[in-house]
């Protein structure tokens, strides 16, 4: 059985002016484990919320996501909230790092929502991500490749077993994207995880080995005229 499978996947939202739009249907995908795969999709294409759909973020209007055997849709909030912390990593474009806690303190909060606070294998990842030195810088002290570094080290707290990159190198320059990306991929490799990546940038497509259009799975229409 695969790590992760969907079947009949479909969101919409509201527009201003009333309508219903419908930015996920997906009729089926997989992810096998330690499987590392890279969708392709530009600004709109609707990347960002089949992530937050598969990380329990958002709740689907239909359909089926199971991870690791547990159905995600079929959960309540703070069931998702909990399968999330124990299985998925999450890495942001925007980083979401807590501005008033240390590089240090970002990944053991990150570990509190999980199995719990391990701050050995917290000093660990950081240390492994080159942060050995900043435990106790804040964000605003460190740069924005250093910033992604902590992310990274934080979605790997839990040791997941699916890691979710959403434009993980959107914010960083060419130089610190690729070693990002790298950082990124050899980590989840380490602990076993798998990795779904999105993006649009054509360099980081590129590394991948396996990549897939997300149109080719995602077949969104703009039901018109419709009113909530």
């Amino acid at each position: 059985m695969a790590l992760l499978n969907i079947s009949g996947l479909s969101k919409s939202f509201v527009t201003p002016d009333g309508e219903r739009h419908q930015v996920v249907n997906v009729t089926r995908f997989s992810l096998e484990e330690k499987v590392q795969l890279a969708l392709s999709g530009e600004s709109g294409s609707g990347k960002t919320t089949f992530l937050h759909l598969i990380a329990g973020i958002l709740k689907p209007d239909s359909g089926s996501i199971t991870i690791a055997g547990a159905e995600m849709s079929a959960l309540s909030e703070p069931q998702r909230d909990r399968l999330r912390a124990t299985t998925i990593g999450y890495i942001f474009q925007t980083f979401n790092l807590l501005q008033g806690y240390t590089c240090l303190e970002n990944v053991l909060l990150g570990m509190s929502f999980g199995p719990g606070a391990d701050r050995p294998f917290a000093e660990e990842l950081l240390r492994r991500v080159g942060l050995g030195e900043r435990l106790k810088h804040y964000p605003r002290q460190l740069s924005t490749g250093q910033q992604q570094r902590v992310a990274v080290a934080r979605a790997l707290a839990n040791r997941p077993k699916l890691v979710l990159a959403d434009e993980p190198t959107g914010n960083l320059d060419h130089a610190n994207a690729r070693a990002s990306l790298s950082l990124i991929r050899e980590a989840c490799q380490e602990q076993g995880a798998a990795l779904l990546l999105v993006s649009h940038d054509r360099e980081v497509l590129a590394e991948f080995q396996s990549v897939q259009d997300l149109k080719q799975i995602n077949n969104p229409e703009r039901a018109e005229g419709t009113r909530a």
